[in-house]
């Protein structure tokens, strides 16, 4: 019994504490700042419709209830001026996420920017929008700076390609919290009627209001590819839930999502989710691999670089 328990123990150090290269973190970082970029931007047309007095909501709700508390900067100072210093001031901790400068503070400048937006106007977001500002919450306490950063760049220029090893705690967090959004993707769907009955899919290629670009009407229609379909998304979903944590069967569980996102890219318009939840696949990819990549990378910059193109090599001088 002893030696189980210690077993146990040092299991949970190892998953939690061991150190591991900061490879998918620092991917990860590049990829999430490029999303919340986007998602930053994408605020900008709308700012006074959505956000501001003159807008479709003059003020934000009074969270009362069970959502006592709920707090947001645009409740305590609405003006548009401050709607506009807080979208600009998401842009740039976005960008210094993206290149990783003071990177743990601009998840932070993220995840209170985002809230306030998503606090304002709730009804003009979803729960992508939700998954990104978890996200940030995250990424405030992860050593995403460690390489391929300014930071990097700047304190230790050699060592800007070498990834270190820290605790993996923060990147373990990322994980579970990656199976927790598809679990409850999974309870809530089997809650209602449409996922149990196989027809969700083909009400929602149905929906022209989310619809992206035309599916054949032969697959809305049928009732055998409808049940394929809805079923399938449960089963996947799920998979990527518990079976994602096996390492024989991660791969084929990570290209079955990958396979299901952009399947719904491709025909629903359904804002930053798919964009959001698959960006976190990168902390499921082997750090050797990851690392082996952005070498790659370096080395075909490097490349470029000397011979101004990448398929024409410098010509020797000729003699004479």
């Amino acid at each position: 019994m002893r030696g189980r328990a210690q077993a146990a123990i040092d299991g949970w150090n190892t998953f939690w504490f061991e150190p591991a290269s900061v490879a998918p973190l620092v991917v990860f970082r590049i990829a999430f700042g490029l999303i919340a970029l986007g998602w930053s931007i994408s605020l900008l047309p709308e700012l006074t419709a959505l956000f501001t007095k003159q807008g479709i909501l003059p003020r934000q709700p009074d969270f009362t209830g069970k959502q006592a508390g709920v707090w947001g900067i645009f409740g305590s100072f609405p003006g548009k001026t401050v709607v506009v210093l807080v979208a600009v001031a998401l842009i740039i901790a976005s960008i210094c996420l993206l290149v990783g400068f003071f990177s743990q503070f601009a998840a932070l400048m993220l995840l209170v920017g985002m809230m306030s937006f998503e606090r304002r106007t709730p009804f003009a977001f979803n729960a992508g929008d939700v998954l990104l500002r978890v996200i940030a919450f995250y990424l405030i306490f992860a050593p995403t700076a460690a390489a391929l950063s300014v930071q990097r760049f700047l304190t230790s220029r050699s060592e800007f390609w070498s990834f270190p090893r820290r605790a993996p705690w923060a990147m373990r967090l990322l994980q579970i919290q990656f199976s927790v959004v598809y679990l409850f993707a999974v309870w809530t769907k089997v809650q209602g009627t449409n996922w149990n009955n196989g027809t969700a899919v083909s009400f929602a290629l149905r929906v022209a209001d989310i619809e992206r670009f035309p599916v054949p009407s032969f697959i809305s229609t049928s009732p055998l590819i409808s049940n394929v379909l809805t079923y399938g998304t449960l089963v996947i979903e799920l998979s990527l839930a518990i079976l994602v944590w096996n390492r024989k069967l991660r791969p084929w569980v990570l290209l079955a999502g990958l396979s299901l996102h952009l399947g719904i890219e491709y025909s629903l318009r359904v804002g930053f989710y798919g964009l959001a939840i698959t960006s976190l696949y990168i902390l499921f990819v082997p750090s050797e691999r990851l690392e082996a990549a952005v070498l790659a990378v370096r080395d075909w910059v490097g490349r470029l670089r000397r011979t101004g193109s990448p398929e024409r090599a410098v010509e020797p001088a000729s003699p004479g």
